[in-house]
């Protein structure tokens, strides 16, 4: 089977990509054998995809539309396949395969090209929100997911590298790591997350109107999930003369229809935005990085 494995994840896996992994090079032979074992017929690598999966859309052998998703075992696709599981479609896409070769997700096909991001600012961030309250459940019983302080606490660890290497940046990094260390003090109630939560994570669909996908799940309070979510579409953010108001304001509306504590959500709201804006500049994303951390400097 030919094809060409969309850009974006190939320079996106290249940031990522320990020593000696060959995943991409194995790609070919794993989505061949991923379609002829379900006997699937291909219709379009979906571009320009996902960060961190191969998307292909397909169509199985009685007809109906499906994707097929590969990913590697960094990405954690087996979380995101219990998490899915879990879930049993409220709120995010149907596991169509509950079980399957490590790394490939067999799912529902939504509308892969139209996403909330499509509407307008308002009504995309109340549609986008009420999806995500719906996957703020309880986690099941011995669950394996991550929790949000070990993967925080991870971050944390190459914040500080990326203060080191920049020290200008040192004074957002020392305050998003104190605003982590006092959330995780005394953490509220801990839900099953989405873990990297934004519109264009949010697709329409056929049984209901909104559904979530591209989950990395993890275990936390809800704040954690919906930080994500506050910056949303940052550089119209950072390009409007009123853009910290516009921010704060976010913040407050998204805390008051959740039911989120404010200050929480603005903590987690920063300690996101720099370990991102951090980890941008450390891969070679300088454009962003600036992005995020003059955001980050707002709050």
């Amino acid at each position: 089977m030919a094809f060409e494995p969309p850009r974006r994840l190939v320079r996106a896996l290249g940031e990522t990509a320990p020593e000696g992994d060959d995943w991409l090079e194995r790609l070919p032979e794993a989505l061949r054998q991923a379609v002829d074992l379900r006997g699937l017929t291909v219709e379009r690598v979906q571009v320009p995809g996902g960060r961190g999966s191969l998307v292909v859309l397909v169509s199985a052998a009685d007809g109906r539309p499906a994707v097929l998703k590969l990913a590697p075992p960094r990405a954690r696709p087996e979380a995101e396949r219990t998490a899915l599981a879990h879930w049993g479609g409220r709120g995010a896409v149907e596991l169509l395969e509950p079980r399957a070769a490590e790394g490939v997700l067999l799912l529902e096909r939504l509308h892969p090209d139209v996403s909330v991001r499509s509407l307008a600012e308002s009504r995309a961030l109340l549609e986008a929100a009420g999806t995500l309250r719906r996957l703020w459940v309880q986690p099941p019983a011995d669950h394996p997911f991550e929790t949000v302080a070990g993967r925080t606490g991870r971050q944390a660890a190459g914040m500080r590298a990326g203060a080191e290497a920049h020290p200008e940046v040192a004074p957002l990094v020392d305050a998003a790591l104190l605003a982590r260390e006092e959330l995780l003090a005394a953490p509220p109630e801990e839900r099953l997350l989405h873990g990297t939560f934004r519109q264009s994570k949010v697709l329409a669909g056929d049984r209901m109107p909104w559904l979530a996908v591209g989950p990395d799940p993890v275990v936390g309070e809800p704040a954690f999930d919906l930080a994500r979510l506050v910056r949303d579409r940052v550089e119209d953010l950072i390009a409007q003369p009123s853009g910290a108001a516009t921010t704060r304001r976010r913040i407050k509306r998204l805390a008051e229809s959740l039911e989120v504590d404010r200050d929480r959500l603005r903590g987690w709201t920063l300690f996101r935005a720099v370990e991102s804006g951090v980890r941008a500049a450390r891969v070679g994303r300088p454009r962003d990085a600036e992005l995020l951390l003059e955001f980050a400097g707002w709050l």
